[in-house]
């Protein structure tokens, strides 16, 4: 994975709405609004990575050169439970999208991921494929994930993967084993402590988002 390959979104906005999701004392229903607009700004910026389609259109005056994202081509796809509410976000900004679940889950002892489910559209191989998942801590589960997506036919290099908080020994497991995806994250933190919770962090994401704490 080089430098290319992971994008930090560049919003001035992030830093507020990081203020409030990382406050523990903040409520699950400030959390909910804060992280969804939050991850509203982050799907924007992993759909403008897409490959895309040059296209003029015109306006009220003159012609004009764009570009337009098909989701025919596309597949959103989520790591369970947490990443479905960046999947939501993804959904409302390409409404038809396709979409897959994969249910891994961390043991929190040895900190191992074990995958339980998965469901994907049967033509997934063909699309590009956005993962989405909030944290990226040893990257472990996205691993999982991809390895999953690998065994339906889908080429890493057609995958992006989508989360709010990154750490760097999640991208350096993530590079090592799959160089090709796309990491775009809305933050890297400093690493990870001795039970390799991501620091600072900001707690249990999926527990705080659906207020399961």
């Amino acid at each position: 994975m080089t430098d290319s390959n992971v994008i930090v979104i560049p919003s001035k906005a992030c830093l507020n709405l990081f203020t409030t999701i990382r406050d523990q004392t903040t409520p699950p229903a400030q959390f909910q609004f804060a992280a969804d607009r939050l991850m509203t700004i982050l799907a924007e910026e992993t759909i403008a990575e897409l490959a895309t389609t040059p296209v003029t259109v015109h306006t009220p005056v003159a012609a004009f050169d764009g570009v337009a994202v098909s989701t025919d081509s596309m597949c959103a796809v989520s790591i369970i439970r947490a990443g479905d509410s960046l999947l939501e976000c993804v959904r409302r900004l390409l409404p038809g999208v396709s979409t897959g679940k994969i249910l891994i889950q961390r043991d929190e002892e040895t900190a191992l991921p074990k995958m339980f489910y998965s469901k994907l559209p049967p033509d997934v191989a063909s699309k590009k494929v956005i993962l989405c998942d909030p944290m990226l801590a040893t990257g472990g589960s996205a691993i999982m994930a991809i390895e999953s997506l690998e065994s339906f036919g889908v080429e890493p290099k057609n995958i992006i993967f989508s989360n709010v908080v990154a750490c760097p020994e999640g991208l350096k497991a993530m590079a090592d084993r799959y160089p090709d995806v796309k990491v775009v994250t809305a933050c890297i933190d400093e690493g990870l402590n001795e039970k390799k919770f991501i620091v600072p962090g900001l707690g249990d994401y999926g527990d705080r988002f659906f207020n399961t704490v």
